[in-house]
């Protein structure tokens, strides 16, 4: 019988597991199939969404293209319940252009495998007024909207909250494209904290010569629509407001009763499988994952590949009748755009902390393009292809961790270019 592979969710994660394991089933002959259910008929790159907050029109491909010829059905609709003692998804899906506009239809299937790559939102940070007076770049819609905002009404001042590092990019772009608009940046603690001090000098440089203001060490106690009220009383006048406090995951999983961390990312193991559903493969955002020293692994784009080919070959490998061996993951660098004329990428060690060597500007602006274009490559044409790049990140993750002091371990682990956007 056809094993059923059900993939929820088409962006990194969701399409390189998808892709990798279409692949697989093609090069081992297995009896499986895949179906791909996606919100949106587009896969959407991410890490550019700052980019498209500015005004540019990037980083939007058909699925139907990236798809043509692999063998996966691509539905589209809003994944809304998942049963995993029946084994089935209910699925609200656009229907047929009628009388009184497009109706919607509900649609359940089932599955043998489920591979749950729905990602994440932007969280509110509780701020009050923060979810009815504040714009964000977190997803398509929302980044179209910040742009439109400032296109049409004009904005003399915007305010960007939150100094990590989907702040500075957002700030910096912006910064950069509307060089009339003055930028504020606020952030509760400094600016681009988790780089190294060289880092952060070549951040707070970049900061000043777009003519973004950074305030560090102030906390937002409410939004409204004249600007913010910050916690020690005062006022910031803006006429746009930009929240980049965090993300958040869809309540999904905790409600399907899979082992979820404090935040509601599924717990999975290095498979990539859920701990309490072994049925069910959890990746990118939405996975609460563990990298080779022990520590969960921040939500990243760049992370979201190798999940999804991992997961994509542990289940082909359980599908032929084999047991996966796949170790941990560690980190390699950050990389971040300041504007489209420069950038940072910093390197890290295996747990993600900086360690001193970086590069700056337009040659770190050029790497991270290299990596974001090689990325969506390996997924449109490429997929189930990451071996060359795979061979890559695992040599350069061998030797950043033996050169900073990893386990024994650390030197068999697959790496993972880590690129924040």
């Amino acid at each position: 019988m056809t094993h059923e592979i059900l993939v929820l969710g088409a962006g990194y994660a969701g399409l390189a597991a998808a892709g990798r394991a279409a692949h697989n089933i093609r090069r081992d002959a297995l009896d499986a199939h895949i179906t791909l259910v996606n919100a949106a008929p587009d896969f959407v790159e991410r890490v550019r969404l700052h980019q498209v907050a500015a005004g540019q029109d990037v980083g939007v491909y058909p699925l139907a293209a990236s798809l043509d010829g692999t063998g996966i059905d691509l539905v589209l609709g809003r994944v809304e319940h998942v049963d995993t003692g029946r084994r089935t998804v209910r699925v609200r899906a656009g229907g047929q252009e009628g009388r009184e506009g497009r109706t919607e239809q509900e649609r359940e299937f089932g599955y043998d495998t489920l591979v749950y790559a729905l990602g994440s939102d932007a969280g509110s940070g509780g701020i009050p007024g923060a979810a009815e007076h504040t714009h964000n770049a977190a997803s398509l819609g929302s980044a179209r909207a910040l742009a439109r905002r400032i296109r049409e009404d004009a904005p003399r001042g915007v305010a960007v909250v939150g100094g990590g590092l989907t702040g500075v990019e957002t700030a910096t772009e912006i910064a950069e494209s509307h060089p009339r608009l003055r930028v504020l940046l606020l952030t509760r603690g400094r600016v681009a904290d988790d780089l190294s001090p060289r880092g952060r000098a070549h951040v707070h440089r970049v900061l000043s010569r777009l003519g973004v203001s950074a305030r560090e060490g102030v906390s937002v106690a409410e939004v409204d629509p004249r600007g913010l009220r910050l916690a020690d009383g005062s006022r910031v006048d803006a006429d746009l407001v930009v929240c980049n406090a965090g993300f958040g995951v869809a309540t999904l999983a905790a409600e399907a009763g899979l082992t979820v961390d404090r935040d509601g990312r599924a717990v999975v193991d290095t498979d990539q499988r859920s701990v309490s559903h072994p049925d069910v493969y959890v990746v990118g955002d939405a996975a609460h994952v563990v990298g080779v020293h022990g520590d969960p692994q921040r939500m990243s784009c760049a992370m979201g590949l190798p999940m999804g080919w991992t997961a994509a070959d542990a289940v082909t490998a359980r599908v032929r009748g084999d047991e996966p061996d796949l170790p941990p993951f560690a980190d390699l660098f950050q990389c971040v755009s300041l504007g489209r004329r420069d950038g940072l990428v910093q390197f890290v060690r295996g747990d993600d902390s900086p360690v001193r060597f970086v590069l700056t500007g337009r040659l770190a602006a050029l790497y991270k393009e290299y990596i974001v274009a090689y990325a969506y490559g390996v997924l449109n044409g490429g997929q189930g292809q990451p071996d060359q790049y795979l061979m890559l990140v695992r040599w350069a993750a061998r030797h950043w961790l033996k050169r900073h002091g990893a386990r024994s371990r650390g030197a068999e682990v697959a790496g993972s270019v880590r690129v924040t956007g």
